[in-house]
């Protein structure tokens, strides 16, 4: 934890009405100013107790925070810091690291993802029973989607017409098994846009998922790997439609390699193709890693507004997380649970038809939070919307 960074927070209180967990508890110490105070404890000698902990680990490093602060405190830096001090500091009780242990020896590989995906739909059914085991197992369970027809994606898709620009496309791991769907419409869109797609084998998880949750050496390793799959795939700007994975290869510290969102990136080149009707209603969500972490919300709005009839709805108190969070909805299933219900609740106020996100988290997260409310909606990526619109086929 860096007392100069500590040192940045006035304490003022606009960060107050933006933190997830401060809204829904009023307890100051899980607020970003009530946090920052504990970490200076730690810093003049106070050791991390469980109690001090779990004030860490409520944490949905949404980043919200950052967005509302006048001083520009890094608390994106702050609880990276400290939940790896966490992660050296505490000893977790058995049920707990086993739960852990399963989680970040599962989810940044796809091959070990891929063994699960027969089981999802009975995995959904059990997860009552799951959770009595664990509340943890039964949220996993709860959020497991419906997986299409797994896509394979070839090594190159070269652009349809002139050739405006070269870049590798991140294929991620949660992405990958769960979603591969997005990933092929990725392709098809930058494609149609006149790029050549590098898409290299042997890509694995980027990192995220582990330095959000304080595992420092392998957030590093999985991060060093995924630099070293596209330098020798001779790329030097990858897009990625993941914004948690967007967010954390952007802090690669790697001179030359260049990480854009997909929305960033389409908006920069510019439109090329032409864009058929959609005609339907649609809320667009958010996600915090890509407009508090990376400060992008013109773009996918401007992108989706010029499709010909698709009707841009926004939804409410947008800037609150919806409690996936990465591993968050896994590690803390009744805030997220509660989260969720709430991110539910503006989304229908919208009347929209479909649901756009960006992030398979949030997809998850918000998808089973309309089911459980009685209110299924479709949820498409930016991708998808994208490419219908492009191809000029049914969304």
């Amino acid at each position: 934890m860096d007392p100069e960074l500590i040192k940045d927070c006035v304490h003022c209180g606009f960060c107050l009405p933006t933190c997830p967990t401060y809204v829904l508890w009023g307890e100051e110490m899980d607020s970003p100013r009530g946090r920052i105070h504990l970490m200076k404890q730690h810093t003049e000698g106070t050791p991390i107790t469980p109690v001090m902990a779990g004030h860490f680990d409520a944490c949905l490093g949404c980043m919200a925070c950052v967005t509302a602060c006048p001083s520009g405190v890094r608390y994106d830096l702050l609880i990276e810091q400290t939940r790896a001090e966490v992660e050296r500091a505490v000893v977790r009780d058995p049920r707990e690291r086993a739960i852990r242990g399963l989680v970040f020896g599962l989810f940044p590989y796809p091959r070990r993802l891929r063994l699960l995906r027969p089981g999802l739909r009975t995995a959904r059914r059990l997860a009552p029973f799951l959770a009595r085991a664990h509340p943890s197992l039964g949220a996993m369970a709860a959020l497991a989607p419906e997986v299409p027809v797994r896509q394979r994606l070839p090594r190159l898709v070269r652009a349809r017409g002139p050739r405006r620009a070269v870049v590798g496309m991140l294929t991620g791991c949660v992405q990958r098994e769960f979603f591969p769907q997005v990933n092929a419409a990725t392709a098809r869109v930058l494609a149609l846009e006149g790029c050549d797609v590098v898409i290299p084998p042997g890509q694995g998880c980027c990192g995220a998922l582990s330095v959000h949750a304080g595992q420092e050496a392998q957030a590093r390793r999985l991060a060093a790997r995924t630099i070293r799959t596209f330098r020798k795939a001779g790329v030097d700007t990858v897009v990625v439609n993941a914004a948690g994975c967007g967010s954390s290869m952007k802090e690669y510290e790697a001179p030359g390699f260049r990480v854009v969102d997909l929305s960033e990136f389409l908006a920069e080149l510019g439109p090329a193709a032409e864009r058929h009707p959609l005609e339907v209603s649609a809320a667009y969500h958010d996600a915090c890693h890509l407009a508090h972490a990376q400060g992008i919300r013109r773009q996918p709005r401007e992108l989706l507004a010029a499709i010909p009839g698709l009707r841009l709805k926004e939804v409410p108190e947008a800037a609150i997380c919806c409690g996936s969070a990465g591993t968050y909805n896994v590690f803390q299933p009744e805030a997220a649970r509660d989260l969720g219900d709430r991110k539910a609740a503006s989304v229908a106020a919208t009347g929209a038809e479909l649901l756009i996100s960006a992030n398979p988290g949030c997809t998850m997260q918000i998808a089973a939070a309309m089911a459980r409310a009685g209110r299924p909606i479709r949820v498409a990526h930016t991708a998808e919307v994208l490419d219908a619109s492009l191809r000029g086929v049914r969304l």
